[in-house]
């Protein structure tokens, strides 16, 4: 992760930037510390000591260093000198060596922000040994969910599910097992980069302040969705990245920026669901802790005004991924609705990211379809006739550009 320089640079920045408020004569937790590269900068920002907690073997080497600091000849790294304390240890484990800090600094991030569950490890080090009114870094983490059109990627995902429909494989009929492979395909996250210009509409922000969020809400939260398009496509599914701001800078893992080694996360639908220009969807995701150190995600999208959405707190509407029963698939009259879950720690990689045309797609080349400026649409006073009014196209395009789109060339 070190050669992540995108990561690597806004915390050098952040830090160095943050000296004179947060680091300047300080006392520094730096969690995870891994290499220790976050101690270091902590340092070079005029921290008065630093605790470098570690809980793998990577203590060691930040030992080696701060060690060869300190010799009276040759040493490297000099300014390290008396500046470093290391504890090998997680963090959960009571009654460490460590004082009160006035900051706590460390990159406790994963896959759609979450993954991997450090988050509660820095809010432990934030309840026990920050002190109040200290600084943390990051301060706050926001989640993004976009609905996406990638028939491609739904396709190969697929195919992977119709090798278990064989019925002679070698003599061997795998159809009794197709519609748990389904499932389990279906249900693992695709990590990768893409191109931002597959998204149908505006994406949904989930705000996350590490600053007051207790141990329980990270543990299990639902982020609301609502999105108005302004194509008509297929949504193949759930687009997922996130951003964090640290120390005042933001750090964004989003499509169109720079590339980080979280890359963005992609949730496929079993079933594809249709929408037509301006039309709403509504829904939620909701994201619980399991015992694989990551979440398990379960998300509800329904098309059209003022939907009945399920409760994602109800156990019984989770989707089933036992072949012992099917769930039943509420569709009420004029709506869609499609439900997913996904388990983020089953996560596989899609290496095809760059644009199909060279950076000029419009946006039929992935499958969206810009509305008819010629189509008449009813309005909610009829005109005196009772007949519908047309749409002219000045008020075609204020609509467009409400909602993201630039009328000029049909692009998102």
């Amino acid at each position: 992760m070190l050669q992540d320089t995108v990561r690597t640079t806004h915390y050098h920045t952040a830090i160095i930037s943050n000296s004179a408020n947060m680091f300047k004569d300080k006392i520094v937790m730096d969690l995870g510390a891994g290499s220790g590269i976050l101690s270091f900068f902590a340092v070079q920002a005029g921290a008065a000591y630093v605790y470098a907690v570690e809980a793998s073997g990577m203590a060691d080497r930040i030992r080696e260093l701060v060690k060869d600091a300190s010799k009276k000849k040759g040493a490297r790294n000099p300014w390290l000198k008396d500046k470093i304390g290391v504890i090998q240890s997680k963090i959960e484990v009571p009654n460490l060596p460590i004082s009160p800090v006035d900051t706590l600094v460390s990159e406790p991030i994963g896959v759609l922000l979450i993954h991997e569950r450090m988050l509660e490890s820095f809010l432990v080090a934030r309840d026990r040994y920050l002190k109040p009114g200290g600084n943390i870094m990051p301060r706050s983490g926001s989640i993004y969910l976009a609905p996406f059109s990638d028939s491609n990627l739904w396709t190969q995902t697929m195919a992977k599910v119709r090798f278990w429909e064989s019925n002679n494989f070698f003599g061997v009929d795998f159809g009794s097992l197709a519609r748990d492979a389904k499932e389990e395909i279906f249900g693992q996250p695709i990590v990768g980069n893409f191109d931002y210009r597959i998204l149908l509409s505006p994406s949904t922000r989930f705000l996350v302040d590490f600053a007051t969020i207790t141990l329980d809400e990270i543990r299990d939260f639902v982020i609301p969705i609502s999105w108005t398009f302004p194509l008509t496509g297929l949504v193949h599914g759930i687009a997922g990245w996130f951003d964090i701001d640290i120390g005042g800078l933001n750090l964004s893992t989003a499509p169109n920026a720079d590339r980080t080694h979280w890359q963005q996360v992609r949730f496929v639908l079993k079933e594809p669901l249709a929408v037509n220009a301006y039309e709403t969807v509504t829904g939620w995701m909701r994201c619980k802790v399991n015992e694989q150190r990551s979440y398990t995600l379960e998300a509800e999208l329904v098309v059209g005004p003022n939907p009945t959405l399920t409760n994602p707190y109800d156990p019984s509407v989770l989707s089933k991924s036992s072949s012992a029963s099917r769930p039943q698939r509420f569709r009420p009259s004029g709506t869609g609705r499609r439900r997913g879950q996904w388990q983020l720690q089953e996560q596989t990689y899609w290496y095809t990211a760059d644009s199909v045309d060279g950076g000029v797609a419009l946006p039929e080349i992935h499958g969206m379809y810009a509305p008819d400026e010629d189509v008449l649409v009813a309005t909610e006073d009829e005109d005196e006739d009772g007949g519908e009014e047309e749409l002219d196209g000045e008020a075609e395009e204020i609509r467009l550009e409400e909602m993201g789109m630039d009328v000029s060339n049909g692009r998102l």
